[in-house]
């Protein structure tokens, strides 16, 4: 029952984020809270040291698709070693429709990215919602989830999920602080991402015997 709720309210937030930047709402927090970011003197300095922006782009890489392909495909041939070809199946599904369900938010909302600031790394694609954010989410919750099925213990679960989540949080907000990215991009790619592992993971778990199962 916690899932189906939190997979409702996930949905809720995304399609109200949704509504107020095609209403043009969120301009003006999303203004605020990137200004606020860079040195007023200069909007191409991030603030904070040198280090502090350079550690951020290494936090942007953990949701790049180098990565991301890398960390599924070592996942799925894991678990294909292990002959757990239906999780590791699952895991490709995943991902795959994540990439299909995100370029086909971007392509439909075709926001602009943000122009107040100069943008800490290359980008190719609209800006809502956040691409890494969303893929991000979706693949270390998918992840996570899996491992965490394998134990027992809930301190252990926690922990997995945990850093799942820290993972993603990261990476949404380092775009951000690059620039890259308006808040309520990063928010909605959150949303969209935790709501489609969520209702795929819940899919497999009816699929393969209810919560019961050991998926």
């Amino acid at each position: 029952m916690a899932a189906v709720i939190f997979l409702a309210g996930a949905v809720w937030s995304f399609l109200e984020i949704a509504d107020e930047v095609m209403e043009g709402e969120s301009r003006s927090i999303d203004t605020l809270i990137l200004l606020s970011l860079r040195n007023p003197d200069d909007l191409s300095d991030p603030l904070g040291p040198p280090w502090l922006e350079e550690t951020m782009r290494d936090f942007t890489a953990l949701g790049g698709v180098a990565v991301l392909t890398l960390l599924t495909l070592f996942s799925v041939v894991y678990l294909f070693i292990r002959r757990q070809s239906v999780q590791a199946l699952f895991i490709v599904i995943t991902v795959v429709t994540a990439t299909i369900l995100n370029n086909l938010l971007k392509w439909g909302f075709d926001r602009p990215r943000p122009d107040l600031v100069p943008h800490g790394s290359i980008v190719y694609t609209a800006s809502f919602p956040s691409g890494h954010a969303l893929t991000s989410a979706t693949v270390y919750l998918t992840i996570g989830a899996l491992l965490a099925s394998a134990h027992r213990e809930n301190a252990i679960k926690l922990y997995l999920i945990g850093v799942a989540v820290l993972l993603a949080v990261l990476v949404g907000v380092s775009r951000v602080y690059l620039g890259v990215h308006w808040p309520t991009d990063v928010l909605a790619g959150w949303m969209a991402g935790g709501a489609w592992a969520l209702l795929l993971w819940l899919a497999a778990r009816w699929r393969t015997g209810g919560p019961g199962s050991r998926f």
